[in-house]
């Protein structure tokens, strides 16, 4: 079974109502509860998700998600060699101007034989992913 890597766009969409994703991304998550595909994040893309909802009503629903994920077994720690691959992209610039935690996503992914992200980042498809919406 296919497994799924959740970013920080998709994840933010999804607990934002306001967000101008917000429907394309609930539709494309609530397929992926009623087809049970197993997901995973890291813990940098909830760093980033905890610091863009630090003040936002939706603080405590990031830091539950989080807590969930990590008692699930699928919150994934970047390894040392994982943020170093990464930094050498970022510094190379193979994917035009993503940033550094888009690096270690990408990196994490081709680790994990990953092909799909819930995203419409962008970065993702100039890096060789499927985008989910």
């Amino acid at each position: 079974m296919r497994t799924v890597f959740l970013d920080t766009v998709g994840l933010l969409a999804t607990w934002d109502a306001s967000d101008q994703w917000h429907a394309a991304a609930l539709q494309v998550y609530e397929t992926m509860l009623a087809q049970r595909l197993p997901v995973i994040t890291s813990t940098f893309v909830m760093l980033e998700c905890g610091n863009a909802a630090a003040r936002r009503p939706y603080r405590s629903t990031v830091a539950r998600f989080r807590e969930h994920m990590e008692a699930a077994g699928r919150l994934l720690v970047p390894t040392d060699d994982d943020c170093k691959a990464a930094w050498t992209a970022y510094a190379q610039r193979t994917v035009a101007d993503a940033g550094i935690v888009d690096h270690v996503s990408f990196t994490l992914m081709r680790r994990m034989g990953i092909e799909e992200v819930f995203s419409n980042d962008r970065h993702f498809k100039a890096a060789g992913f499927q985008t989910m919406f």
